[in-house]
C-alpha cells in the first residue's frame, strides 16, 4: 500500500498546526498540517512493515501512524501533544474522537522534563545565533518563549492550551526584533523557574495512563483486522489466507 493511500484512506484524525493553531498567524503564514493514519492491520502480518510516518503528500503536511503517534505522545513528546490538542481541527471520524477523548490520558508530568529538553536544544541554537550574528532568530526566540509559557501553564492547571491567547503581540513583538534580546532572555529564564515551580505543585500525575492507551490501540487494532477494505487487494489477500502459510 503506498504511503499517499495510507494517508488518503485511512487518517482518523487530522489538524491544522504551527502560527496558525498558536494564534499568531500573520500574512503570508504557512498552513501546517498534522494527522494521524491507522495501517490497516493485516499489513502488520507482512515481512514490509507500514511507515510509521508520511510526509505529505501535500505540501507542509506530515502524518503519523496511530501506534508511532501514542508511543511519542507516551513519552511527553511536546510537538505531538500539542498536535492532539490543536483548537483547528480538521477532521477526526470515530477513533479519531476517542483518541482525542485521551488526551488526559497522555499527560503527566513527564512534561516538565521534555519541554525543558526540547527548550534546551532550542535555547543553545539561539545563543550561537546571538554569537555568531550578534542577534537570534527572532521567530524562533518567539516560539521558545511561547513553548516555555505553554510547558508552564500545563503543569500549573494540567490543561494544555497551545492558543497564546492575550500573548499574541507581545510574542509577534519578540518576532518583529522589537524587544532587546537580553529582556527575551530574562523572560526566558523567569519562565523556566516558574515552571520548576509549578512541577512541584503539579496536578498531573507521576505517569501517563499507558494501560487505557493500550487498551484503546489493541481495540482498533482488532477492529481493523476484521473490517478490513473490501477493495484493498493487499489486506483481502492476508486476511483470507492468501500467501500466508503456503508451503
Amino acid at each position: 500500500m503506498r504511503p499517499e493511500t495510507l494517508v488518503g484512506d485511512h487518517t482518523i484524525y487530522a489538524c491544522v498546526m504551527g502560527s496558525r493553531a498558536f494564534g499568531l498567524a500573520t500574512e503570508g503564514s504557512d498552513t501546517d498540517r498534522r494527522g494521524v493514519f491507522l495501517a490497516p492491520t493485516p499489513l502488520f502480518w507482512r515481512f514490509e512493515k507500514p511507515p510509521t510516518h508520511v510526509e505529505g503528500p501535500a505540501g507542509e503536511q506530515f502524518s503519523w501512524e496511530l501506534e508511532r503517534f501514542c508511543e511519542l505522545a507516551l513519552r511527553a513528546n511536546p510537538n505531538i501533544l500539542e498536535c492532539l490538542h490543536s483548537p483547528l481541527v480538521e477532521y477526526a471520524d470515530t477513533t479519531g474522537r476517542e483518541l482525542l477523548s485521551l488526551r488526559g490520558a497522555f499527560l503527566s508530568r513527564k512534561v516538565h522534563e521534555t519541554f525543558t529538553r526540547y527548550a534546551h536544544g532550542q535555547r543553545r541554537k539561539l545563543d550561537a545565533d546571538v554569537r555568531a550574528h550578534g542577534a537570534p532568530r527572532w521567530k524562533h526566540a518567539m516560539h521558545l518563549l511561547r513553548l516555555l509559557t505553554s510547558a508552564r501553564d500545563l503543569l500549573r492547571t494540567g490543561t494544555l492550551t497551545i492558543d497564546v491567547g492575550d500573548g499574541r503581540e507581545p510574542l509577534l513583538a519578540v518576532k518583529r526584533g522589537e524587544v532587546p534580546w537580553p529582556e527575551v532572555e530574562s523572560r526566558m529564564a523567569r519562565l523556566a523557574e516558574e515552571g520548576a515551580q509549578a512541577l512541584r505543585r503539579s496536578p498531573l500525575p507521576e505517569e501517563p495512563d499507558r494501560r487505557r492507551v493500550e487498551d484503546f490501540l489493541v481495540r482498533t487494532r482488532r477492529a481493523s483486522a476484521l473490517q478490513a477494505d473490501p477493495y484493498d487487494e493487499v489486506v483481502q489477500g492476508v486476511v483470507r489466507g492468501g500467501g500466508v502459510g503456503q508451503g
